[in-house]
C-alpha cells in the first residue's frame, strides 16, 4: 500500500434480488484490489442497514432524519467508482437516492462508471448519471467499462471471457481516476470546495 491512498468507494448501484451486478463487482474489485495506490471502501447499496436507510424519513425541514451512516461513509472517499446497471434505459432508483442523500460528500470529487446491460451496456444509465452529477460539482471521468450483454461476458466462474481487454480496460480508468483523485484532493486542502 503506498504511504497515503487514496481512498475509493467502489458502490454497488443495484439492489435487486439476483442482481447480475455481485459478479461485476466481484470482479471489479479484483482489478482494483491489484493498485497499492487505491484502499478500497465498497458501498453496496443491498446492504440492510443502506437498504434500511435510504427508505428515507424527511423531517420538516426536508432533511432526512436517519442516521448519517451512508453521508458520512462518502464524505470519507477521495473518489469513487459506480457500478450501475441500466434499467428500462435508465439507472436504479436506489442510486439516485443514494446519490441525493450524499449530496455535499460527492463535491469536488471524481467518479468513473463501471457499467452493465443489454445491447447498450448501461451506457444509457451512465451518461444520466453524468448529468446528475454535474449539478453536484462532481468530475465524472470520460472512460468507463461497459459490458454489453453482461451476462454472456462471464463465465461460469464469474471471470470476463476475455480477461485481458477487461482488465486493460480497468487499468484505464484506474489511471484516470488516480489522477484526478490526487489533483482533487490536493486542491480540496489547499481551498475548501465552496461552489
Amino acid at each position: 500500500m503506498s504511504q497515503n491512498p487514496l481512498k475509493i468507494g467502489v458502490i454497488i448501484g443495484s439492489v435487486r434480488p439476483g442482481r447480475f451486478g455481485s459478479t461485476v463487482a466481484d470482479w471489479f474489485l479484483t482489478e482494483i484490489g491489484k493498485r497499492d495506490d487505491m484502499e478500497v471502501h465498497v458501498i453496496d447499496l443491498a446492504e440492510p442497514a443502506l437498504v434500511a436507510e435510504l427508505k428515507l424519513d424527511y423531517d420538516a425541514s426536508g432533511a432526512p432524519a436517519d442516521g448519517p451512516n451512508l453521508a458520512r461513509r462518502l464524505e470519507g472517499q477521495d473518489g469513487f467508482v459506480i457500478i450501475t446497471p441500466e434499467y428500462n434505459h435508465g439507472y436504479a432508483a436506489a442510486l439516485k437516492l443514494a446519490i441525493d442523500y450524499g449530496y455535499s460528500g460527492w463535491r469536488a470529487k471524481p467518479v468513473s462508471f463501471v457499467s452493465y446491460g443489454g445491447m447498450a451496456g448501461g451506457h444509457r444509465a451512465v451518461e444520466q448519471l453524468r448529468q446528475v452529477f454535474g449539478e453536484l460539482h462532481v468530475a465524472t471521468l470520460r472512460d468507463t467499462v461497459s459490458f454489453h450483454d453482461a451476462w454472456e461476458r462471464f463465465d461460469d466462474n464469474g471471470r470476463p471471457h476475455d480477461e485481458d481487454g477487461t482488465a486493460k480496460a480497468a487499468s484505464v480508468l484506474l489511471d484516470q481516476l488516480a489522477w484526478w483523485g490526487v489533483t482533487l484532493r490536493e486542491g480540496r486542502a489547499a481551498r475548501p470546495y465552496e461552489g
